[in-house]
């Protein structure tokens, strides 16, 4: 009985060893290339469902700085409005600060490195938001200049949070979740590929002092969007309604197999 005892914990033993290593090389099979292009790159596969007919968005945040569920709506709203995709599902992922006062770009991706968990897999496309307390390490409060959300991969955005609600404190007239809202729905006009930014524009709206920027008026992808105090005066003087895209950029995203 010991011998068919020390047998049977030896075959035991066998499995789990096989059972992990079979795990940890499943795990090595994720193809995290498609996620690691550059901005606008996956416009048509965003905006389409020819490759993709769904979306899961993964939305990390440093505790206590999560997004409000109205800014979340809204922005889902706006994807089903601009894109074909059957279904769009959102998992949140709380995060431990950083611990620093500004993160550049650079410093934001190594994050998503060791934090990201969805990237493409069949028809289903994945997308990475990180929600931070740290502000963006190219601003310039003296100068008004803050950046509030920037796109640095094909499929990943990052939302400065504690900045967001700095400006919204500020004025009684604009609240935190339409500067959210404001902010994600211009980011992710970015990630459709706007403008000349993997979607090429059907007639010239570029502006011509702000690189992937819209010219038009009162358009969602205006340059000001972009900054602090700029969002803050042009979602006061629409009454605190969020921009919604230009007839040029509508025109664009059509053209690239959007709405």
């Amino acid at each position: 009985m010991k011998k068919l005892s020390l047998v049977f914990l030896l075959t035991f033993t066998l499995f789990l060893a096989c059972s992990k290593d079979s795990s940890d090389s499943e795990t090595l099979k994720v193809d995290k290339t498609a996620n690691l292009k550059g901005p606008g790159d996956s416009a048509n596969d965003l905006l389409s469902d020819t490759n993709f007919k769904n979306l899961v968005i993964e939305i990390a945040y440093v505790t206590n700085f999560a997004p409000t569920e109205t800014a979340v709506s809204n922005f889902v709203n706006l994807l089903n409005e601009r894109s074909y995709k059957d279904n769009i599902s959102i998992i949140y992922k709380e995060l431990d600060s950083p611990k620093k006062d500004s993160l550049s770009i650079d410093e934001i991706f190594d994050l998503e490195k060791e934090n990201r968990t969805v990237y493409n897999n069949e028809d289903t496309l994945g997308l990475y938001i990180y929600f931070t307390d740290a502000t963006a390490s190219s601003d310039n409060p003296d100068e008004d200049l803050v950046t509030l959300g920037a796109v640095y991969r094909n499929t990943s955005m990052v939302i400065y949070e504690a900045t967001i609600r700095n400006l919204a404190s500020k004025s009684s007239l604009i609240s935190t979740s339409t500067v959210e809202a404001a902010t994600l729905n211009h980011e992710a006009g970015h990630l459709f590929g706007l403008v000349n930014l993997g979607t090429e524009a059907v007639n010239d709206h570029e502006d011509p002092d702000a690189k992937s920027h819209c010219n038009e008026q009162n358009c969602l992808m205006r340059a000001e969007l972009q900054f602090g105090w700029g969002m803050a005066k042009m979602l006061t003087a629409k009454n605190g309604a969020i921009p919604s895209f230009g007839p040029e950029c509508l025109l664009d995203l059509q053209s690239n197999g959007g709405k």
